[in-house]
């Protein structure tokens, strides 16, 4: 069973952390919330997604699984104003997700779960440097480095956090101090990312005024941030490029 009323663009910004790395998933239903754990299928990125019943007007969940297109429910999304209230309600019977949105009704049809790519096992990974800034100054180093390459280096020197981008003739870094970011736990760390992929990770990520790094030495990288008012947690985890001599 599952049957929740959620505020539209709360629901269009959860949605958009996921599809930004995958175009399905499996959401796990449970009585405590939502919860989507996905790989993209290049084995380059992670997304851990929690979203607790606070984030709901009314939520009502027994453990269960759904599959779903990550484009059709956007596409159904696109229709809704953002003070619109989206109510979703499961017909077990016909495997079909019922949708209403400002007087449409949508007829959802849903994914068999064990046709969707399994969850991921997550890595627990300690990573030395901690970085915490405002989600729109990464956006705008992303957004830099893109007129330059397609990949871009991240890294902390002594007490600031840099980010960096080279191509064949030119050549952009960010440097932000102490005093710019909102926390800093500084360990000298550099690891370079392929910017297809940062660039859409940063789309949702630049919508929050506190996203957290976690970097090593050529190691993933682990970038959180909150969503629906503090409701809901996304956790990416990004393969580094390994930088050549």
């Amino acid at each position: 069973m599952f049957k929740a009323t959620i505020d539209a663009y709360l629901l269009k910004d959860s949605i958009e952390t996921l599809s930004v790395l995958v175009d399905e998933a499996r959401f796990r239903i449970s009585p405590e919330g939502i919860a989507v754990r996905a790989v993209d299928p290049a084995n380059v990125a992670m997304v851990s997604f929690d979203l607790a019943t606070d984030a709901f007007e009314d939520f009502s969940g027994d453990d269960c699984e759904l599959g779903l297109d990550l484009s059709r429910v956007t596409d159904i999304l696109a229709v809704a104003d953002r003070d619109d209230k989206v109510h979703m309600e499961l017909d077990e019977d016909a495997k079909k997700l019922m949708i209403q949105i400002g007087g449409f009704s949508y007829t959802l049809s849903l994914l068999d779960p064990s046709t969707i790519r399994a969850e991921p096992r997550i890595p627990q990974l300690e990573l030395p440097a901690e970085i915490v800034l405002n989600g729109k100054d990464l956006q705008k180093a992303v957004k830099a480095a893109e007129k330059i390459s397609d990949h871009m280096l991240l890294g902390v020197e002594g007490e600031n956090f840099f980010m960096e981008a080279e191509g064949d003739t030119d050549r952009v870094k960010l440097t932000m101090s102490r005093d710019q970011l909102i926390d800093i736990k500084a360990n000298d760390t550099r690891s370079l990312f392929s910017l297809d992929y940062l660039s859409d990770i940063i789309k949702p990520a630049s919508k929050s005024n506190e996203v957290t790094l976690h970097l090593g030495k050529d190691f993933p990288i682990k970038i959180n941030f909150s969503i629906a008012n503090g409701a809901g947690t996304i956790g990416y985890l990004l393969a580094p490029r390994i930088e050549s001599d």
